[in-house]
This record gives structure tokens, C-alpha cells and sequence, in this order.
């Protein structure tokens, strides 16, 4: 029976939630700037297959990087114009284009199936790796992994220390204020659009060139741009708590490989979806947790409060609402 090892699951949580982390800040992103993203399960999957098969063309995993990033951004892309200078609904062309973009995906890599090609050399950081515990779960990991950590917490203190954070939130609230003010609303929601978008490309980047090398059908990643959109609730659209919530994940699917070696009498299929029911189950919690019947049946209990303010987070006001001048 395997035994567990805190240290090396802890690292294996770390690492097998880089892709989650990068594309949930992604769409956290342009969430909070009133663009949903509903094509991220399409996105993810081009992007992995682009990154391969460009860094397999290529020999090298930076150009693969840039192409899934590339990817991404033009994706997001299309979703704003057509919702903000065609008129059509975000979510339905979201929907759309994540079925298309995963057909695609499997078309056009079907050359590249199970072929080995390069990938994400490990990158041990000198000095901070040989600490004890820390060492091992923080800092020996690859560029993919460091990075999202370090968006983690750029994001939050971009979003709410600076400036421009404030003028995202401002067009993810109330574009027209936001206009009235000389901001160009519809411009900068385009713009925070892209940007989440590349973060989405290198989270399929990160799953292709790291966290499962290789491209096939399946690839692995299937179901995360659904779970990424679903963390996103999950965090309040905050972008801390939404990275906790895909560590969180990355924890139960890292835990569904030692529950296979301690019960092999159960299917190995019942812990690899075990994760999916149990964000559903909590993300259940987070919607009572925001009605207000819920919270005045709580006020007199003060533990329970400081637990329910963790967990609400209200939408952008203008989510999923394209702004128009001229309206």
C-alpha cells in the first residue's frame, strides 16, 4: 500500500494546479472587466495542441508558449467583437466556439498523436530549493509553475492596489460611469479580454508541454476550462481565493491516485471524477451561503459570518454585458 508523503504531495499539488491557477486568473481577469470567457474548455485544448505541435516543429517550448498565448488571445478576441461590435450574445458564441475549438483541436492535431516531443525542463532555484519541506513543494518546479505563483499574487495587488486595477473593476461595474469619466470602457474590456485570453493559451500550454507531456485524444485536460469558470464563482471573482480553489483541486485529483493504490477493489474511473461532484457540492454551498434568508438565519452566530463573507463574492454588475456608447 502506498504510503503518503505530505512533502511530495504537497509538490504534486502544486505543480498539477499550475494550469488550473493560470486559467482561472484568466478568466478572473476578464470577468472582472464584464467579458465572459465560456470558450475556455476550447481554448485550453487548441492551445495544448498548438503549443505541441509548434514546440515539437520547432524544438523549442518558448515558441510553443507564445503560439498557445496567440491562441488563446484570439479566441478571446472573437468573443468580444462579436458581442460588442456585432451585437451577439457572449455566451452563446462562447458556447460555440469552445465545441468548435475542441473539434478542431483533434483535427488538426491528429498528426502529432502520440508523438514524443519536448517539454518543460525542471528548474531547481538555487539555495531556496534545499530548504527543508518548503524547498521541495515551492522551489522545484519549472517556469509554468513559478509563474503561477507569482500571477497569484500580482494579480490580486494589480486588481486592487493600483490605478488601473481600479479602472478594470470601474468597467467590470459601471462602463458608462467608467466612460463618463473618459475611459474608453469598450476598449478596455477588449483589451483585459486578450489579456486573460493569453493566460488561458498558456494554461493549455502548460498542460502539453508540462503537466501531461504530449498531445492525443484525450489530451487530459478535458472538463478544466469548466472547472476554471466554475473556480472563478467559487473565489467571488477574486483572484486569491479562486487560485485556492484550484489547489484545492489539484488536491483531489492528486489524492484520487493514492485513494486507487489504498482501495483497489474500486474502479479507478470513481476517483478520477470524484473531484468534478465534489466542486459542484461546494460551489452548491457558495450560492446559500450568498442568499440573504441564509444570512439572516446566521447573524447571530459569528463564526458562521466571518465563513459565509469568505466564501460570497458578488459578479461584476456589467457581466456579460456589452457596453455601447451610443445606447
Amino acid at each position: 500500500m502506498t504510503e503518503l508523503n505530505l512533502t511530495i504531495l504537497l509538490a504534486g499539488v502544486v505543480a498539477g494546479a499550475a494550469p488550473i491557477v493560470l486559467a482561472t486568473l484568466g478568466e478572473t481577469i476578464s470577468e472582472k472587466a464584464g467579458v465572459i470567457n465560456l470558450a475556455l474548455e476550447g481554448s485550453i485544448l487548441l492551445s495544448a495542441m498548438a503549443a505541441f505541435a509548434i514546440a515539437y516543429e520547432t524544438g523549442s517550448v518558448l515558441a510553443g508558449f507564445a503560439a498557445a498565448g496567440l491562441v488563446g488571445a484570439a479566441i478571446a478576441l472573437v468573443i468580444v467583437v462579436f458581442s460588442h461590435y456585432l451585437n451577439q450574445n457572449q455566451v452563446a458564441v462562447g458556447f460555440v466556439l469552445t465545441l468548435m475549438m475542441r473539434d478542431l483541436a483533434y483535427f488538426l492535431g491528429n498528426s502529432y498523436s502520440r508523438l514524443q516531443g519536448p517539454q518543460v525542463d525542471p528548474l531547481p532555484i538555487a539555495g531556496l530549493s534545499r530548504l527543508p519541506v518548503i524547498g521541495e513543494v515551492l522551489f522545484k518546479h519549472n517556469y509554468p509553475v513559478y509563474l503561477s505563483l507569482m500571477l497569484t499574487g500580482l494579480c490580486w495587488w494589480y486588481i486592487y492596489h493600483t490605478r488601473q486595477g481600479l479602472q478594470l473593476r470601474a468597467v467590470g461595474e459601471h462602463p458608462r460611469a467608467a466612460y463618463a469619466r473618459g475611459f474608453n470602457a469598450r476598449l478596455r474590456q477588449l483589451g483585459y479580454a486578450v489579456g486573460g485570453g493569453v493566460l488561458v493559451g498558456l494554461a493549455g500550454a502548460t498542460f502539453s508541454l508540462s503537466t501531461k507531456p504530449g498531445w492525443g485524444r484525450p489530451q487530459g485536460s478535458e472538463g478544466t476550462g469548466w472547472i476554471a469558470l466554475a473556480l472563478v464563482i467559487f473565489g467571488g471573482w477574486h483572484p486569491i481565493r479562486a487560485a485556492i480553489g484550484a489547489y484545492l483541486f489539484s488536491f483531489l485529483q492528486v489524492m484520487g491516485i493514492y485513494f486507487q493504490a489504498w482501495f483497489p477493489s474500486i474502479p479507478a474511473q470513481v476517483f478520477q471524477v470524484v473531484p468534478f461532484p465534489l466542486m459542484i457540492f461546494t460551489l452548491v454551498l457558495i450560492h446559500l451561503a450568498q442568499k440573504e434568508t441564509v444570512f439572516n438565519r446566521v447573524t447571530e452566530k459569528t463564526w458562521i459570518r466571518s465563513v459565509q463573507a469568505i466564501l460570497s463574492g458578488p459578479p461584476p454588475a456589467a457581466l456579460g454585458k456589452p457596453f455601447r456608447a451610443d445606447d
